[in-house]
């Protein structure tokens, strides 16, 4: 019976190329984190996710702000939208 003592058992593998200045980082973090290369892989992946998440968080609350400040009336925002579309439409032509 395998123990992994709070790890995560890992059954995926995956082989990638990286340039000699990557892959020296990737070493010195883990070194540095006491953690393997993939370990400092996938908090990184963890970490990206993370920040990426933040970033669109924070547009769609400016948008909603912006939404709420201005006062669109919903029958003009469909006007325009139906403009755009047609005048898109004619772009191909």
């Amino acid at each position: 019976m395998v123990h992994p003592y709070g790890m995560a058992i890992m059954n995926k593998r995956t082989t990638f190329a990286l340039d000699e200045a990557t892959i020296l980082r990737l070493r010195k973090l883990a070194a540095i984190w006491h953690v393997s290369q993939a370990e400092v892989v996938r908090k990184a992946i963890k970490q990206a996710e993370s920040e990426i998440k933040t970033e669109t968080e924070d547009k769609l609350d400016s948008l909603r702000q912006y939404h709420k400040r201005s006062n669109l009336k919903i029958n003009a925002v469909n006007e325009y939208l139906d403009e755009v579309a047609e005048n898109r439409s004619d772009w191909g032509r």
